[in-house]
């Protein structure tokens, strides 16, 4: 593949799946700061990734999987950089939604695993449990019990902060 192949290839991929990307971005990183260092750590990957595409799965599963990777390994790091210097590790929310329920939920996304975020975010992007286990890396049944554990958690925390409607 020529550099140029290669860079049209990644700036399609960059342009189509945009969306993607920043709701992923928006599950892992918080203030605004992390999200264009996180953005960046994503976008390095995907260029990286470019020849590794085979087309074995379909390119949004591609992108899913190398976004996800990317940002659970990004947080992991993070999380212990903040516990050295000693910075918060609560959500900080610096842009709101104006649906206050939609704000709720991504706070409760994001006191969820690393993996329990990408599968929520997976499942609200509407992939079967199938695609949300090839995505992630674990089994069929293994998605479905992390799924109904989820939805458990959030429907707790939707009763204890009167979000009934979620």
């Amino acid at each position: 593949m020529t550099t140029t192949e290669r860079e049209n290839i990644y700036a399609s991929w960059l342009q189509e799946h945009r969306g993607i990307l920043f709701k992923v971005i928006r599950v892992y990183a918080h203030r605004q700061e992390d999200r264009e260092d996180l953005f960046q750590e994503v976008a390095l990957q995907l260029w990286r990734s470019v020849d590794s595409f085979r087309g074995d799965s379909s390119l949004t599963t591609w992108i899913y999987r190398v976004a996800l990777n990317t940002a659970m390994k990004w947080k992991g790091r993070e999380e212990a950089r903040q516990q050295r210097v000693g910075e918060p590790t609560l959500i900080a929310e610096t842009d709101q939604y104006e649906n206050e329920q939609i704000n709720w939920l991504y706070q409760q996304i994001g006191k969820l695993s690393k993996v329990d975020r990408s599968v929520i975010l997976l499942l609200l992007e509407g992939f079967s449990y199938r695609e949300i286990a090839d995505i992630i890396g674990i089994s069929e049944s293994n998605t479905g019990v992390k799924i109904h554990r989820i939805k458990q958690q959030l429907a707790e925390a939707a009763k204890s902060t009167d979000h009934y409607a979620i």
